[in-house]
């Protein structure tokens, strides 16, 4: 049985990962909790199978890094200096909610890539596989937002 040993590039790849995806768990509970408008049940439910979905991830992300011998940040002064998406304000619309989802998804996707490439440069093909899922998921619910947006 043969380990796979973390290189820096792919720590520090997957790190951002998990301070992101931490930082997104909670700015879409700020979005599910203060939504309001027309569309607040939908929008409502929406946030909350995306947090769910984000901690999935988040989990995902910190047990892959602890498997090949790295440290997940996990504490909320880490999050917020590695992390490149950005805190809620607290005064978006529901509009404005929906595009920052849709801004946050598209950084993270284009830093997914990053992370798959790190990955299959150390011959780390399980986390390769693993980015490679999230950004195929993230794909696709940009679509849907903006789907929803009339984009």
């Amino acid at each position: 049985m043969s380990t796979v040993t973390t290189n820096q590039a792919v720590e520090q790849q997957l790190n951002l990962q998990v301070a992101n995806w931490t930082l997104l768990y909670t700015k879409l509970h700020n979005f599910h909790w203060n939504v309001k408008g027309n569309h607040f049940f939908t929008l409502h439910a929406k946030f909350e199978e995306l947090y769910d979905t984000a901690a999935g991830y988040l989990d995902d992300i910190a047990e892959r890094l602890l498997a090949i011998g790295g440290k997940p940040v996990a504490t909320l002064k880490e999050v917020l200096e590695a992390a490149s998406v950005k805190e809620a304000a607290g005064t978006e619309s529901a509009d404005q909610m929906v595009a920052a989802v849709i801004s946050d998804f598209q950084s993270v996707a284009g830093e997914l890539e990053k992370g798959m490439k790190a990955a299959e440069e150390a011959g780390d093909q399980a986390t390769s596989d693993l980015l490679l899922g999230i950004k195929k998921d993230l794909d696709k619910q940009v679509w849907m937002l903006n789907a929803y947006l009339g984009k």
